[in-house]
């Protein structure tokens, strides 16, 4: 049976992630459909979905072993480059759907297979590496901002936990659509990172000069108060991620008497992924990389993730 290198859950481990990840050979990608195609895998970066995942959040024992990643540019088998969209029809999920690395292999690999409506052109222009930055993360903070914050409607948005993938681009994004931004940090260095992409950096719960009208919170349980007191009338606070506390207590009153929207969301659609990719294209916009590492150090990529000390992604470089 032909193989490839890949990294993946061999097994679960809450306390130490790490040690649950395997870097060495698997089967080729299947394919399951006449309309699935195997990618040649460029470029990927991680999430923080790949070390949930081995922790076995989202993952059966029955599923292992299982390779990791969501993201990856690359070439089609007819020589296109192209950016893979994650999200595959998945019969056998309750959700209908699933994200590459949680039903079918994902794309930490040198190969993955996918539908072919999966696949978008690659803009001139825009590197294998930035690319690999967008289909999740990006993709993530690109609809929060736009299709369920409406931020063309809005004046300014807070981001709260500015440093990891997420909230990262949608200071980017929402700086380069001109918005006022606030973001939060506990990080000094990171709130001087923060300001250099053109957003005012605070630190975390501090009063804000004025109320947003948009909220970006991937923090959770430790932010949502802050949220809900710096929300203008009317605002929408869109929740994508908690990865400081799921169980928040909400001041109902707030919510009702400000007549505010909270809004949960995940990824995105392929044609979300088309328009952030134009953006990017048109506006020369490049996704913050907190570091590029080969595939043949993938397992130094995870340990950089897991610090927590990371300022934007963690690409992993197939070619190199």
């Amino acid at each position: 049976m032909p193989t490839m290198r890949a990294a993946f859950a061999s097994r679960f481990d809450d306390a130490n992630p790490l040690t649950a990840l395997t870097v060495g050979e698997r089967p080729e990608p299947a394919h399951h459909g006449d309309d699935w195609v195997t990618v040649q895998v460029t470029a990927s970066s991680l999430n923080h979905h790949d070390l949930w995942s081995l922790r076995g959040v989202g993952l059966r024992a029955e599923q292992l072993p299982m390779i990791l990643g969501c993201d990856a540019a690359g070439v089609d088998p007819d020589g296109n480059q192209v950016v893979v969209y994650p999200v595959i029809p998945t019969p056998g999920d309750p959700r209908g759907i699933s994200i590459l690395s949680e039903y079918f292999p994902g794309t930490l690999a040198e190969r993955v297979a996918v539908p072919r409506a999966n696949l978008l052109p690659l803009p001139t222009g825009l590197a294998a590496t930035d690319a690999a930055c967008l289909p999740t993360a990006w993709l993530t903070a690109w609809r929060m901002l736009t299709t369920r914050g409406r931020v063309d409607e809005a004046a300014a948005v807070l981001v709260q936990g500015a440093g990891g993938g997420v909230a990262t681009a949608a200071v980017a994004l929402a700086a380069a659509m001109g918005k006022r931004v606030y973001a939060t940090s506990r990080d000094a260095a990171k709130r001087e990172r923060i300001a250099a992409l053109g957003a005012t950096a605070v630190e975390p719960g501090a009063r804000l000069p004025e109320r947003v009208d948009v909220v970006i919170e991937t923090v959770g349980a430790a932010t949502f108060d802050h949220s809900l007191k710096s929300a203008a009338p009317a605002a929408r606070i869109v929740v994508s991620g908690a990865t400081a506390g799921h169980e928040a207590t909400v001041n109902l009153r707030r919510v009702f008497a400000m007549q505010l929207e909270i809004l949960g969301t995940s990824m995105g659609t392929p044609d979300e992924l088309a328009a952030l990719l134009t953006f990017c294209a048109k506006r020369g916009m490049r996704p913050m990389v907190d570091s590029v590492v080969p595939f043949t150090a993938v397992g130094d990529a995870f340990a950089r993730l897991h610090s927590g000390g990371v300022f934007g992604k963690v690409v992993v470089d197939h070619t190199a």
